[in-house]
């Protein structure tokens, strides 16, 4: 038994030995009620690494009579399925019913998730699938509709302490290892390292308490003399990427500029390519700043020079630096609503025709046609504003750029007033 990993022996084999996820599994919650029963639903648990999904369906195999049969996405494919679908159908014939389990289901394709609807929607199995990413991308939304979706959440840190403590002390499947303790700051650090995840904490813990012979305190100094580092949870492909540009994005768009580094940062030491941040901060300068303050693009586009020059890791801090001018800088979405009222009217309106007096009269049709007549160069008149009318004339006097009174727009919002009044004042 001692050759099997510490987090694999203690699965939990009951609801007794389960470990947080109160919120969906507390005294009087409906899937507990079905657990005890042995009459669970088709379910698709989503969470984080090493938040109990697998336990959770190991619970429910050591506490159902039904048939239970696990899949990895990762090594398995449509023929391992349609083998198990026939077997189930047997089964279920001869009166046993099948509760099929696979990890890491968003690594099944269309096909292969396909290949499930059927048996699940005649009950020839109870699915239950296990993944890190958020089902509405990874999961077709047809066998998604025919399942319940579980959503589980980080182990807490309370929850952690308690794993530690049992699984190097008391616990019967346990390290039981009553020399060792660990210190307080250490046991910090350990469930800080595990961001919530079960699993890696107690490999970790068994990693040290194997390397450590005889009574001894585990430290942070002794931990430190093992080289580890639990990368952050991110994936660069998947909901958590997603996840940490929008708030990124929103934290600047909010001028909340602590956020905004944290999540930068965040971001970057998760292995995101600098590059990508950039081009969003670049997006923020034109969609939330714009012209309330047009350095801000400049600064973007400067960012993206010196960090190309530069690289990592110099060449980062043109990140922060961009990072927290645009958090500070004033904001204004005027361009962004501009162009979508610019781009539906002319869906609404279609090519309405150029005004004469602004058509090119250079060939001797043009200038029969009256193309240029009537216009007014600008810079012969004081001022050098005719104040002509340039929009077709079904859309005269319509106002597409609308500026904000923020930032340097006010100066711009002040122009267009004056350049409004002289116009109608020469009329």
């Amino acid at each position: 038994m001692n050759n099997i990993p510490l987090a694999e022996r203690m699965r939990p084999q009951n609801l007794d030995e389960f470990l947080g996820q109160q919120r969906i599994l507390g005294e009087t919650s409906m899937l507990r009620s079905a657990i005890l029963s042995g009459n669970v639903p088709s379910m698709i648990f989503w969470g984080p690494p090493g938040c109990g999904k697998t336990s959770l369906a190991s619970v429910i195999k050591h506490n159902g009579k039904k048939r239970f049969v696990a899949l990895s996405a990762v090594s398995s494919g449509v023929k391992e399925v349609k083998t198990i679908l026939d077997e189930s159908r047997t089964y279920k014939e001869n009166g046993r019913e099948t509760i099929l389990f696979i990890d890491e289901i968003h690594r099944f394709n269309k096909a292969q998730q396909d290949s499930l609807l059927g048996a699940v929607e005649n009950g020839t199995v109870t699915l239950i699938g296990a993944t890190t990413e958020n089902p509405g991308f990874e999961v077709n939304s047809a066998l998604l509709s025919r399942c319940q979706l579980i959503l589980f959440g980080p182990i807490s840190e309370e929850d952690m302490q308690n794993l530690m403590e049992s699984a190097l002390h008391t616990h019967p499947r346990g390290l039981k290892r009553k020399d060792l303790i660990v210190s307080k700051e250490a046991a910090q650090k350990l469930i800080g390292q595990a961001d919530g995840d079960a699993r890696f904490l107690l490999n970790q813990l068994e990693w040290l308490a194997n390397a450590i012979q005889g009574e001894a305190e585990i430290t942070t100094e002794l931990m430190e003399q093992i080289q580890y580092k639990k990368p952050l949870r991110y994936d660069k492909h998947g909901e958590e990427h997603y996840n940490l540009i929008s708030v990124l994005h929103k934290s600047v768009r909010g001028s909340d500029v602590q956020a905004a580094v944290y999540w930068l940062h965040r971001m970057l030491d998760g292995g995101e390519d600098p590059r990508y941040i950039l081009r969003r901060l670049m997006r923020m300068s034109m969609e939330d700043i714009g012209l309330a303050d047009p350095n801000a693009l400049l600064l973007a586009t400067a960012a993206l020079e010196a960090f190309d020059f530069m690289g990592v890791p110099e060449g980062l801090i043109a990140l922060d630096e961009l990072t927290v001018y645009l958090s500070l800088a004033p904001k204004s979405n005027s361009l962004e609503i501009m162009s979508a009222k610019v781009n539906g009217c002319i869906k609404q309106t279609g090519t309405l025709p150029v005004p004469r007096a602004f058509r090119n009269s250079v060939t001797k049709v043009g200038k029969d046609l009256g193309y240029g007549k009537g216009y007014q160069y600008d810079h012969d008149v004081p001022g050098a504003y005719a104040g002509q009318e340039h929009l077709p004339e079904k859309l005269k006097g319509f106002e597409f750029y609308e500026p904000t009174e923020y930032g340097k727009e006010k100066l711009l919002a002040e122009r267009l007033k004056e350049l409004e009044k002289r116009k109608n004042d020469s009329r």
